[in-house]
């Protein structure tokens, strides 16, 4: 089997619902499985989040050395760096940015959707042509939940997103190779990554984590580089995560 063949029958051992997307830019040849059903997209929905605050920073509207002062009320459970420092704490809008994808700072994004606008954030998402995203909600919002209120991403459209920031094309050629770089200082990397570090393969990817949901989407620098995006929801997340890891070998070529 090719490594498109191997990847469909990992991915169709899986339970519940699964979204992959996998390009080789460089050759042109990729695989899709529902890979433009929209999921619910947990932390993923931090990735056009980072696009539209590079977005305003390269129009003017923000600067990302404008310092940021944490209160209590701003902070958000679990994910993040923010929470658990002093009341008070000051930040810079850029560091806002980057603790959102490399800890996945739940305080850090509600403060940055806040400042960015959520109608901005879901207007580059139309313009980038991204047609199963959405951002209708700030992060912990039990209320807006229960009512079935959801954020959402599909695989294609973060694929989209990661093969723009490989070309140089989203915001500009040097606000693509800072979200590259921002991607690639990425410290949650149990999933794509995984069987990677040891071979020293890069990868640059935005995790996300809820009930049921376990997510990793990310372009791999393996002897060709590859884009991979991996959804799931109401899934079994202990094997959901084995598969990222296998296809993460697989299409590195070391799997």
């Amino acid at each position: 089997m090719n490594v498109f063949e191997r990847i469909e029958a990992r991915v169709k051992e899986l339970p519940g619902k699964i979204g992959l997307y996998v390009c080789y830019p460089d050759r042109g040849e990729g695989y899709g499985f529902n890979a433009d059903m929209p999921l619910e997209a947990a932390s993923v929905i931090k990735l056009p989040i980072m696009v539209e605050a590079f977005r305003q920073k390269e129009a003017g509207l923000i600067a990302f050395d404008a310092p940021v002062t944490i209160r209590k009320e701003d902070k958000l459970p679990s994910c993040g760096a923010l929470t658990y420092l002093h009341d008070g704490v000051t930040v810079t809008v850029g560091d806002l940015v980057t603790l959102m994808i490399i800890l996945s700072d739940n305080t850090a994004t509600n403060l940055l959707i806040g400042m960015l606008g959520m109608e901005n954030i879901n207007m580059t998402i139309e313009e980038l042509g991204l047609t199963g995203t959405r951002l209708n909600r700030m992060l912990f919002r039990p209320e807006l939940s229960r009512q079935g209120i959801q954020n959402y991403v599909s695989a294609v459209d973060m694929g989209k997103i990661l093969q723009g920031l490989l070309a140089g094309e989203i915001v500009s050629a040097q606000a693509s190779a800072r979200m590259l770089e921002i991607l690639g200082d990425q410290r949650l990397n149990g999933k794509l990554p995984f069987y990677l570090h040891s071979r020293d393969i890069d990868c640059a990817h935005k995790t996300g984590e809820d009930s049921g949901i376990t997510h990793d989407v990310g372009v791999i620098f393996g002897d060709e580089t590859c884009v991979v995006c991996f959804l799931s929801n109401e899934t079994d997340v202990p094997l959901a995560e084995r598969a990222i890891q296998d296809i993460g070998a697989m299409v590195a070529g070391i799997g």
